[in-house]
């Protein structure tokens, strides 16, 4: 592209979350003028739904350091308190919401504002001569009217939360699934809280094995406490429920850790009615409640639920970038050279050694999913993970390899971990993994070869660094 079009044309970021706020805080440290546009009525609209949840990640692993400066310069900000876990809402209200508010974001923040597509202006697909030297064209539904923006770069950091995987176990919805919709819940609903009504004194099923379904298995478990009558049903397509413990006191997050703790104290005492190997194939109504069936003929039918919580993770929405030359790996959606990296059928804790612009490129040069839209359907990804990916593909931007190949990152061990393919798609095999310094490497490695560097992932849960019990109102994340 000309230095033209990219001195006078603004770098577009699609998403206004945490990752996508961190992405215009580098841009703007760089001196890069932005436009950013965030499809929800407010910032961090994906958080916001989990406004309730705590994280199991404190302070320290949720802020971006160059975003800090730059509250720190404008407003005279102060960190809060690093060992100290916030809620998702704490992380929006301490944080989120005074860096979109920063005079030198704030102007350029477009809330209602969804990105339909991306394209290169006069250029389809197909074509490739002077492709590059052309500006991209973003067509954004305003709450208005349709309305198009140029941009010399895009950085689109939408995110994945809002496209829930559904109930059916081959990726498809379960029979009966969308047309008992009234009776679905995705992802971490309030079950103590805002939407109590919808659980409080019913038969409650929770679908998935990952962090977020078992913090709604704890929240049911202390609404059910308060009312007896409120029962919690918990089915796991895998046949091993062990990776659902995590790493307990291993784990260098104690609230991370103390997650499986708690669940596994729940089935010993008698308080969960669990249903392993149980892949969905139906959900049949019968008389205002529901009767779930099994892909397995011979397994029991789970009958007379109330309300069904599906957590079985999200998958990323591709259609923005149909007319954009991208290549992402054919199972996992992910962006091609990060998918060996990430493949949960290979790396059981999301092992990673460090990626930065290299992984994250696609064919259509100064294009970039960053945050958990670039891990795909991979379940493991954290938001300092997002935080590095920001800063090294906004250092590639401005033509700062040195910077940009220089990928570090340190995160908390899980206490549980392989790079081995699991015996199925519950059972994991035996943790080998120590390694938890996120340093550049040329050459990939697993977790268990002593001359790798590896990032170390919890297990299940989009930033899923959410996930902590609603019951103390704790929670994982999600990016």
């Amino acid at each position: 592209m000309s230095d033209i079009i990219r001195s006078t044309l603004p770098i577009a970021i699609i998403g206004a979350g945490p990752i996508g706020l961190a992405a215009a805080a580098h841009l703007v440290h760089r001196g890069y003028a932005i436009a950013l546009f965030e499809a929800g009525s407010s910032i961090a609209a994906n958080l916001q739904s989990y406004r309730h949840v705590q994280l199991f990640s404190p302070w320290q692993y949720n802020i971006d350091p160059i975003a800090a400066e730059l509250l720190q310069q404008e407003t005279g900000w102060k960190w809060p308190m690093p060992n100290v876990l916030p809620t998702a809402g704490e992380v929006i209200d301490q944080y989120l919401l005074p860096l979109s508010g920063l005079r030198s974001i704030a102007p350029f923040l477009r809330v209602n504002a969804k990105v339909l597509a991306v394209a290169r202006q006069g250029f389809d697909k197909v074509k490739t001569q002077g492709r590059q030297g052309a500006p991209f064209v973003l067509r954004v539904q305003m709450s208005e009217a349709v309305e198009e923006f140029l941009a010399s770069a895009v950085i689109d950091a939408s995110g994945t939360w809002s496209q829930p995987s559904p109930m059916g176990a081959h990726g498809l919805p379960a029979l009966g699934e969308l047309e008992n919709a009234n009776a679905i819940s995705y992802g971490m609903p309030d079950v103590t809280g805002r939407d109590r009504t919808k659980f409080e004194g019913k038969k409650v099923l929770v679908v998935g094995a990952g962090h977020s379904a078992v913090g709604s298995l704890l929240a049911l478990a202390s609404l059910a406490e308060q009312d007896s009558h409120t029962r919690v049903v918990w089915a796991v397509r895998g046949h091993d429920i062990s990776r659902a413990f995590g790493g307990g006191d291993a784990d260098a997050l104690p609230a991370r850790g103390a997650l499986g703790s708690r669940l596994h104290k729940l089935i010993a005492d008698g308080l969960l009615e669990v249903h392993i190997g149980f892949k969905t194939h139906a959900i049949v109504q019968n008389n205002s409640r529901l009767t779930v069936i099994a892909s397995d003929a011979s397994l029991p039918h789970i009958a007379d639920v109330d309300h069904i919580i599906v957590a079985t993770g999200a998958r990323p929405d591709h259609r923005l970038s149909r007319e954009l030359r991208t290549q992402h790996d054919p199972w996992l959606e992910s962006t091609l050279q990060l998918a060996p990296l990430i493949d949960p059928n290979e790396h059981s804790c999301g092992s990673v050694r460090p990626h930065g612009h290299r992984e994250l490129a696609h064919p259509e040069a100064d294009f970039y999913a960053i945050g958990a839209k670039s891990y795909g359907r991979a379940p493991n990804f954290l938001m300092a993970t997002g935080y590095e990916q920001a800063r090294s593909v906004v250092a590639a931007i401005a033509g700062d390899i040195v910077a940009a190949d220089n990928v570090q990152l340190t995160l908390p061990q899980t206490g549980v971990c392989s790079s081995r393919p699991r015996a199925d798609d519950g059972a994991v095999a035996s943790g080998c993994c120590t390694p938890i310094v996120y340093a550049p490497a040329k050459t990939a490695g697993s977790c268990c070869n002593p001359g790798a560097k590896s990032e170390q992932i919890s297990p299940g849960g989009a930033d899923k660094t959410k996930a902590i019990s609603q019951v103390s109102s704790t929670r994982s994340c999600c990016g």
